[in-house]
């Protein structure tokens, strides 16, 4: 037994007309494989391009570790050189993840490097975010808070991603007042005795390689394991929809201060009854 997922599309290339009519519209997943073709990164960019412009620069790493209520929101669980963590990935399987590095706060000498596609999406230029993984290295399945349309850039190996629009999230076992799934679930090897509401959930599948570009519609819930060590870059534009504005509103002003209060006041317990609950959630519906 699998997961119910469709290969999304794949197009070498595509007009801004085809993009915004076939997939912008309609918010359906596509894999570009040459769009950004004529960008210096993609015969730049590999891991010893990165240690040579960011190798002294310390950098926040992620694990897949459960959420402990003494995390702060985006907390990172080490620290280390951007060299040291590159020859890590090089060397061994790490678990530890890069994610959320803003490119031109960081390291702004990259910008020379690429362009803002003009395919139908006003893209904020103010926020293209790096993301670094190690062999089989994986994120909780999720969705961003601000609900964004994304472009996400493919750069060195291969990656294996999953969505889901957010309609499917009634299967999916969402964790109340938070933007995943119940962290148990392996989304690459699923348990259906034990996660069942997953058979019902209707999702989309495709692997990254070096250059090609995914388009995630908003609110798309998305779990990405790195099949080899590689790296990444999103951009994002707002959320067209008026539902998914205010719901990434809510996100950003409300669920996510009422989720740092809780878990001040109720500590550990509170993260054990969110978790309860998306079982329970989920369960009731099937």
């Amino acid at each position: 037994m699998a997961l119910n997922l469709k290969n999304i599309d794949r197009v070498k290339n595509i007009s801004k007309s085809e993009f915004v009519q076939n997939y912008l519209k309609p918010q359906v997943p596509v894999v570009i494989e040459n769009l950004v073709d004529n960008w210096p990164a993609v015969s730049k960019w590999n891991f010893d391009y990165i240690k040579q412009k960011v190798g002294d620069k310390i950098v926040p790493l992620y694990d897949d570790r459960p959420v402990d209520y003494k995390d702060g929101f985006n907390e990172p669980h080490a620290t280390m050189k951007m060299s040291e963590y590159i020859d890590l990935l090089q060397k061994e399987p790490t678990k530890y993840r890069i994610f959320l590095y803003n490119v031109l706060k960081e390291v702004p000498e990259l910008q020379d490097d690429f362009d803002f596609p003009d395919i139908g999406l006003k893209l904020m230029k103010s926020l293209p975010m790096l993301f670094f993984g190690g062999e089989d290295s994986h994120t909780f399945m999720h969705y961003d808070i601000d609900l964004a349309n994304i472009l996400h850039f493919h750069f060195q190996g291969k990656k294996e991603c999953i969505l889901y629009p957010n309609g499917e999230k009634k299967h999916l076992y969402k964790v109340p007042h938070s933007l995943i799934t119940h962290e148990s679930i392996d989304f690459s090897n699923p348990d259906f005795e034990r996660w069942p509401a997953l058979q019902h959930a209707n999702g989309y599948k495709t692997e990254l390689e070096h250059g090609n570009v995914l388009y995630m519609p908003e609110g798309y819930w998305h779990y990405m394991r790195y099949i080899t060590p590689g790296f990444s870059m999103s951009m994002r534009a707002i959320a067209r929809n008026p539902r998914n504005l205010s719901q990434a509103l809510y996100n950003i002003f409300i669920m996510r201060n009422i989720d740092n209060l809780m878990r001040r006041v109720k500590g550990q317990q509170w993260i054990d009854e969110k978790n309860e609950k998306a079982i329970k959630n989920t369960h009731s519906g099937l």
